[in-house]
């Protein structure tokens, strides 16, 4: 299955390395592969701290998620929640 979600990043420091590291970590959790995708660019891979800085984006950057697997949808909810709730961060 191959599912696809458009997510804002909305904490103050945007996609940085501790983000990223969450990401990764919550990838890591699920059999699918995620990518990512910024401005219609080059995807690059959801499994790679380097790979997601390299989008750089600051906040207010919203980025397509596309997941490919079994288990594609359950990791998409599962990283639009992480989104919501801003990494985690205070503000």
């Amino acid at each position: 299955m191959e599912l696809t979600k458009k997510l804002k990043i909305e904490n103050d420091l945007g996609l940085h390395g501790r983000a990223a590291a969450k990401i990764v970590e919550l990838t890591r959790q699920y059999r699918s592969k995620l990518y990512f995708n910024k401005d219609g660019n080059e995807e690059v891979d959801g499994s790679s701290i380097l790979s997601i800085l390299t989008l750089a984006c600051p906040r207010g950057t919203e980025i397509t998620a596309r997941a490919v697997g079994d288990d594609s949808e359950e990791l998409l909810d599962s990283l639009g929640m992480l989104f919501k709730r801003k990494f985690g961060e205070q503000k």
